[in-house]
């Protein structure tokens, strides 16, 4: 099973900051619902296992249309006979057509206006929105202090791959999982 979603990686406050930003050019407004705001930067696309290890990720201007995006990140890993599994925002014949074309199954949550095809996914989807929760929290991916675009592409990748690492040590120590509990003291 593969999870995937997006969440923003904002980059500036105020209207000063935009302008004169070394990101100008590249980062863009964009709207999380999630969080039902506006933000000026990028969004971070994650495709991780359900035990919040990262398998591909892409940073794209916040105003990127989601669905590319994803399409570019599941056609860059090999999915062959794996259950993808994406929010309400990834509905749509092309996408389900690309995920078939890549040997797997796609599965998302059920859009109010459809007739229900999935079931209900929510707490399959509460994985991915822990991982970012984490990412955010424990690993500061929202306060990366990044003033440049390389700079921004470093930091997130350290929070990414330290993650990975922790999943990874977990599983050697026989604690299966993402948590940081013992090494945040």
């Amino acid at each position: 099973m593969r999870l995937v979603d997006a969440t923003p990686v904002p980059c500036g406050q105020s209207r000063q900051t935009v302008k004169r930003s070394e990101f100008a050019g590249h980062a863009a407004y964009g709207y999380c619902a999630a969080h039902s705001r506006h933000f000026w930067g990028f969004k971070l696309y994650l495709l991780a296992a359900p035990d919040g290890m990262p398998i591909a990720f892409e940073l794209a201007p916040a105003n990127q249309p989601e669905r590319e995006v994803v399409a570019g990140v599941l056609e860059a890993v090999d999915l062959e006979g794996h259950t993808v599994i994406g929010d309400k925002g990834l509905s749509g014949t092309e996408i389900e057509e690309l995920v078939a074309s890549l040997g797997c199954t796609f599965l998302r949550l059920d859009r109010r206006d459809e007739k229900p095809r999935f079931g209900d996914l929510g707490g399959v989807r509460q994985w991915i929105e822990a991982i970012f929760d984490q990412l955010k929290d424990q690993l500061s991916l929202e306060r990366h202090g990044a003033h440049t675009l390389p700079g921004l592409r470093a930091r997130v990748a350290q929070r990414l791959l330290a993650l990975g690492a922790s999943v990874w040590h977990n599983w050697e120590i026989g604690e299966p999982g993402r948590s940081l509990i013992a090494y945040d003291h």
